[in-house]
């Protein structure tokens, strides 16, 4: 837990990445910290302003070629992100977010861009656009249910051995080989969006557990409830 007791959330270049309501990561993980008495405080990063190294829960989210590109110059040039990381914070990154946290990814016409090695991950554009609803089942050793999400992308994200992915493509296309999304160390990587901290509420503990320590169990009952039957239907179609 944070030496003051407040909990402090980034969301990192809302003004370049915030795409299919990817902010209602940030509005997910600051409720279901109230609702155990944690204090938060959010900071919105401009890409015209520095990357705090303060902060315990990092969030970027999805976005178009241009800002993409954009934001991952930024991001190099800054390094406040890398130093959060390496100081213990934890982070979601979503589809474009994600492709930047890697070594290369595809630009407007396929070029590969820089990212920021953050993660030993490398995109580039696939043949067809993925869109629709995504379900994975999530790697063992996180302890977490089945994901889901929808997704919207042209993207192959291949995995280094710095990485174990995130969870096994059980319908939809994730990283194009079978797998969907990553994490290395507490960062994680995916291409979900609903917003997905939302649909997967065990995934937003998963952030504040890396970072908080072990957390009150919450009633959770009726929100479950409602995701099992948007899973059988996504499934049985």
């Amino acid at each position: 837990m944070p030496s003051d007791s407040v909990l402090r959330i980034v969301w990192i270049y809302p003004d370049l990445l915030s795409t299919y309501g990817d902010q209602g990561n940030v509005l997910v993980l600051e409720q279901r910290a109230r609702r155990r008495g944690i204090d938060t405080e959010t900071i919105h990063v401009r890409s015209s302003d520095p990357v705090p190294e303060s902060g315990d829960v990092y969030l970027i989210g999805g976005g178009e070629d241009r800002p993409q590109i954009l934001a991952a110059q930024r991001l190099r040039k800054d390094g406040g992100l890398h130093r959060a990381i390496a100081g213990g914070a934890s982070m979601l990154a979503v589809c474009a977010g994600y492709q930047i946290m890697g070594s290369t990814f595809g630009g407007e016409e396929g070029q590969p861009v820089d990212g920021i090695g953050l993660l030993d991950i490398a995109s580039t554009r696939g043949p067809a656009r993925a869109v629709g609803e995504l379900v994975a089942e999530v790697d063992a050793a996180l302890g977490l249910p089945t994901l889901t999400g929808f997704e919207n992308h042209m993207g192959v994200t291949r995995l280094g051995p710095g990485v174990r992915p995130l969870s096994r493509t059980v319908k939809g296309t994730g990283n194009g080989d079978g797998y969907e999304g990553c994490y290395a160390g507490h960062v994680v990587g995916t291409y979900l969006h609903g917003p997905a901290l939302a649909r997967n509420p065990a995934l937003a503990d998963l952030l504040l557990a890396w970072r908080v320590g072990q957390l009150a169990p919450l009633d959770d009952s009726r929100y479950e409830a409602l995701r099992q039957e948007r899973l059988a239907t996504v499934l049985a179609d």
